[in-house]
């Protein structure tokens, strides 16, 4: 893995003046990939623009244009009096049987909980549909917002078949939720998941630090164990500008 730094200086940045590409793209591209590649540490700060410029051969405006590109992506942020700061690259999942706690914590990404409702409420037709369970029998409901670099993420709602794991707040707010379902013996085996996209709601808004009417991915899961039993219904949202899903695409 490469070493990141906090000193933009130290990174080799060039432009190619014979490509069709323009200029301040091709500087956003190497400070974007230099970002996600963990070579640009969160917290740097990008330097004098003029500097920068200067160093590259490039005009003021270009170099602007480029660092703008990465502000408008959350990817940096201007803060009067500092100047421009890398805040953290976009977390990207790969879609595949795992946990989003796990997956931050393998990314470095130091995810933390807040359990906003734990409670039993009876199954709708969409929750009793998804679990196998007759309509308006009881369900666990629990809903959390997930953080990341302490900034956050994701709205979590998660239905499960009352009983089958431990639920506790302080649990759900030190660990991931499969963790728990592992700890409790019950083996995850398959999943049907959904992807898609919307825009936040002024609750949603607040709560996800965006602006209402930002754009959201959501994705809607049930996971089955290895008796083919459905022990989870997770609907989630999460902040677009903060979260990608990674596909793999095979030919048949």
């Amino acid at each position: 893995m490469p070493k990141p730094t906090t000193d933009p200086a130290a990174l080799e940045l060039g432009v190619d003046r014979s490509s069709p590409i323009p200029l301040y793209f091709q500087l956003a591209q190497q400070l974007e990939a230099a970002i996600e590649q963990g070579r640009l540490a969160p917290g740097s700060l990008l330097g004098n623009e003029i500097e920068l410029a200067a160093r590259l051969g490039l005009s003021r405006p270009t170099v602007r244009q480029a660092i703008q590109s990465l502000v408008d992506k959350g990817l940096m942020v201007r803060r009067r009096g500092v100047g421009t700061q890398v805040v953290h690259s976009r977390v990207r999942r790969p879609l595949e049987l795992s946990s989003l706690y796990d997956d931050l914590e393998a990314a470095g990404a130091h995810p933390t909980t807040r359990v906003l409702r734990s409670t039993v409420e009876p199954a709708d037709s969409a929750v009793a549909e998804a679990l196998a369970v007759a309509e308006g029998s009881d369900v666990h409901l629990v809903e959390r917002l997930r953080y990341a670099h302490g900034e956050p993420l994701a709205l979590l709602r998660n239905h499960l078949p009352p009983g089958i794991v431990d639920l506790d707040t302080a649990r759900l707010e030190a660990t991931g939720l499969y963790r728990l379902m592992r700890g409790a013996g019950i083996t995850l085996h398959s999943a049907r998941q959904t992807v898609g996209a919307r825009l936040a709601t002024a609750e949603e808004a607040a709560g996800l630090a965006e602006a209402e009417g930002a754009a959201l991915l959501t994705m809607e899961r049930v996971t089955f164990d290895d008796t083919g039993r459905a022990v989870e219904f997770g609907s989630h949202i999460y902040r677009a500008s903060r979260y990608t899903f990674d596909f793999q695409l095979l030919v048949r």
